[in-house]
């Protein structure tokens, strides 16, 4: 770990990288394919923080791909290579466990680097090996790290160092292809030597992700089946199931939702011999689309099928649904315990193109379900779906009088179904299902994504409103409560892909009457929804490297700045008002008048942010109830310092939503007492308020903070996936990166005083639903799978 303490240049002077404090050794000369010995020992040359070290030379041309490997049994590697034109790259892990080091790079020009074989923590020593290779890792060179895929075309790769890299450890390889609205696709992921992860993004909020190929049992394969919502190009990461895997890879891409050279997306023949041959698998809660034609195989009697294979439990109650325009649906489900049960209607009088089979399973396995028709040679496209039932539903049951209302008038709802941001209305009255409790009941579903936020609004003049929500799999939400006493309100963040149930009934048995009802997108609870999205973000980002004599340099504390502006601008939230002060130009005056002009253009429905990343200090004052150590706590400008009390004045004059007080500084933790102390301020500290902080150079980054809460506000911290940020998620994730990266950082007080740095937040008045951003779209490249 290299650490450089932001210290005030009265205190201490620190470098950052590799200062050597012992006297220097011979440096050797390596080439591309050496592999050597060595040792880190006492005697040996040192880091001014106080890691062993050797060095190597390597005489490098311009383009050239290289490739470092250093591995030890003794102590945590750790890896730097030095070079021309200020080139630097550091690594610390290896991927395949945590105490090696990997480095592949491409070297930017003609000339002589040196690579420094060091420890991850000062004093660490022993016995470690070093190989040197021609980049890639060693491994077969043809991995381009993605490309453009082509239908039916296997595209070869390589996962390993040099890879973009998950925030949760993951190598990952992007591919993309375009896609046409409405057309389904299939994504297959192999691999012998990882157990492979799909992930696809892409236009209209397209986002799956996949683990396990669905039709194959026990496989460690991924496959990915979607129908596009938009026209557009999609992204698929190649990827790992579990942090630092790595291995050669094929992907392929089809058309039509099927899996590349195999037969229809549907599953194996049921009420038929068990050996003809299985189409596919399907799951609860997960509607399958396909369609019946000529090529598929048929009954002795003449009808097309499609076989669906569905792994149960005993006494699991489903809903089995098949419905078509085209031709008359004809369902049937067979499989362990003597279960055989086939339907051609659908008992809620569905239609004549419906058909719905309710069933308990009898015992564990796999069951065979089959899609075809009442009639020998029909074709055409389907639907078919399986649901966790509720218990009650029986073949026979009544109808429900419901109807979607929108512009043009009303219509049935046909079997429950209706779509996001539909608006129902109907009527609970006698004759309808009832639950076990007596309460009349109307079930509807609706197709849901994983990390999507709804709101489902329940409203009558005639009862107390009640609804039910019911996942894929089974699990359950209940909600009363509504604007009023006789409404009911969910507003929640989906947690599956599939299909989700909602029913409608009221608070007391036997109550009835008119209902209005609507299941759509949300922006959250009504005091979220209100926040507006945009940029509106006003901010004042400022960091000090180059302190021009007056303290001692920092190193990239100026690009936390520039970075945070880049980031906040990439998502769409910056206000073109806001202000980034490095170096030179981040004085005492510059950051009044900056407080001046943004503070001014910034109003009630906006949000304030006030970054810093530099140096702090501690001035002696007086001992009082703001400051009961009796010390002053200050950021060390370019030309002076602003203490605590100017700040909390500067926020005073803030009229804005929510206001955020950032410092990435040593004993910054000394200003929540000051600043958070009115209703929307929320403070943001890398230290305690006697404790120094550290420089990440493992990030590249001034501070710890400056760097997660980059990846935090880009979406990494949007914890349900809904596109907005709030104060909980935030912090949450911040102290999770914490514990996870900061933990064991040393750090100290004014007097010496050795202890560790710890974040410091303040949320004072500010809420943890509260939105700190709400993103132009979910950050999906920092979320850990």
């Amino acid at each position: 770990m290299r650490n450089v303490l932001f210290y005030t240049a009265l205190s201490l002077s620190l470098a950052i990288g590799p200062v050597l404090t012992g006297p220097a050794q011979a440096q050797q000369s390596v080439r591309s394919g050496d592999e050597m010995f060595g040792e880190l020992r006492r005697g040996d040359d040192q880091l001014d923080s106080g890691e062993y070290l050797d060095v190597y030379e390597f005489q490098g041309r311009a383009g050239q791909p290289l490739s470092v490997f250093m591995t030890s049994a003794d102590f945590d590697t750790y890896l730097m290579i030095r070079g021309p034109g200020d080139f630097s790259e550091d690594n610390d892990d290896s991927g395949d466990d945590g105490t090696n080091a990997a480095l592949n790079v491409r070297l930017p020009a003609d000339g002589l680097y040196t690579i420094t074989a060091t420890s991850f923590a000062a004093g660490e020593g022993g016995r470690y090996g070093l190989r040197i290779g021609s980049g890639g890792g060693g491994r077969d060179q043809t991995n381009s790290s993605g490309g453009q895929l082509r239908p039916d075309a296997t595209a070869s790769g390589v996962l390993g160092p040099g890879d973009r890299a998950l925030d949760s450890g993951e190598y990952a390889d992007d591919w993309t292809f375009p896609i046409q609205r409405g057309q389904t696709y299939s994504v297959s992921l192999d691999a012998g030597e990882f157990d492979p992860y799909l992930m696809v993004r892409g236009p209209g909020g397209l986002s799956e992700d996949n683990d396990d190929d669905p039709g194959q049992r026990g496989s460690r394969n991924s496959r990915v089946n979607f129908t596009a919502s938009a026209d557009g190009t999609a992204t698929v990461s190649a990827t790992s199931f579990s942090s630092g895997e790595q291995g050669r890879y094929q992907l392929t891409m089809a058309e039509g939702g099927r899996p590349p050279a195999s037969g229809r997306g549907g599953v194996s023949p049921v009420y038929t011999p068990t050996d003809r041959p299985v189409d596919g698998a399907i799951t609860v809660g997960r509607p399958v689309f396909g369609d019946l034609s000529g090529e598929d195989r048929q009954l002795d009697s003449g009808e097309f099928i499609d076989t669906y294979t569905l792994r149960g439990r005993r006494g699991q109650q489903l809903d089995l649904s098949l419905s078509s325009s085209a031709f008359d649906p004809y369902l049937a489900i067979a499989g362990p315990g003597g279960l055989s049960e086939f339907n051609d209607d659908d008992p809620d009088g569905g239609g004549a193109f419906d058909s719905r089979l309710f069933v308990t399973l009898p015992a564990d396995g796999d069951y065979r379900i089959t899609a075809t028709s009442y009639a020998a040679g029909e074709a055409g496209d389907y639907r078919l779906s399986v649901a966790a039932a509720d218990g009650r539903a029986a073949p026979g049951r009544p109808r429900q009088e419901s109807y979607v209302e929108d512009r043009s008038g009303r219509s049935d709802v046909r079997g429950g179904s209706i779509r996001l941001g539909d608006t129902v209305g109907g009527t609970l009255q006698s004759g309808d299902e009832t639950l076990d409790t007596g309460e009349f009941v109307d079930t509807f579903t609706f197709d849901g994504r994983s990390g999507q936020r709804i709101a489902a609004e329940l409203t009558s003049a005639a009862f107390d409103a009640y609804m039910i929500l019911r996942t894929p799999s089974g699990e359950q939400l209940d909600n009363d409560d509504g604007e009023n006493g006789t409404d009911s309100r969910l507003d929640t963040v989906l947690t599956e892909d599939g299909e989700y149930q909602v029913m409608v009934t009221s608070y007391s048995a036997g109550e009835s009457g008119s209902y209005r009802f609507s299941v759509a997108p949300s922006l959250g609870t009504p005091r979220q929804a209100a926040v507006q999205g945009g940029a509106r973000v006003f901010a004042i980002m400022v960091g000090i490297s180059d302190y021009g004599g007056a303290a001692n340099d920092l190193p990239y504390t100026d690009e936390d700045a520039e970075k945070l502006a880049e980031t906040l601008q990439r998502e769409g939230v910056l206000n073109a008002s806001s202000i980034v002060l490095t170096n030179a130009e981040a004085t005492v005056g510059g950051v009044r008048r900056a407080f001046q002009s943004v503070a001014s253009q910034a109003g009630p429905d906006d949000m304030f942010l006030f970054f810093f990343s530099g140096h702090g200090s501690q001035n002696d004052g007086a001992v009082s109830p703001q400051e009961p150590d009796g010390r002053t706590e200050t950021i060390v400008l370019r030309d002076g310092e602003i203490t605590d009390d100017e700040m909390s004045a500067l926020f005073q004059g803030l009229n804005t939503r929510l206001s955020l007080l950032v410092l990435d500084s040593c004993f910054s933790g000394g200003f929540a007492r000051n600043v958070v102390n009115r209703p929307g301020v929320m403070g943001l500290f890398s230290s305690e308020e006697d404790l120094t902080s550290a420089v990440a150079d493992k990030f590249e980054a001034g501070g710890y903070l400056s760097h997660f809460l980059r990846t935090g506000l880009a979406g990494a911290g949007d914890g349900d996936g809904d596109g907005a940020v709030t104060a909980g998620e935030l912090a949450t994730y911040l102290r999770r990166q914490f514990v996870a990266e900061v933990q064991g950082v040393e750090s100290s007080t004014m007097e010496g005083q050795r202890n560790y740095q710890n974040l410091v937040i303040d949320r004072g008045g500010v809420q943890v639903d509260d939105i700190v951003v709400r993103l132009a779209s979910s950050g999906s490249s920092y979320g850990a799978h």
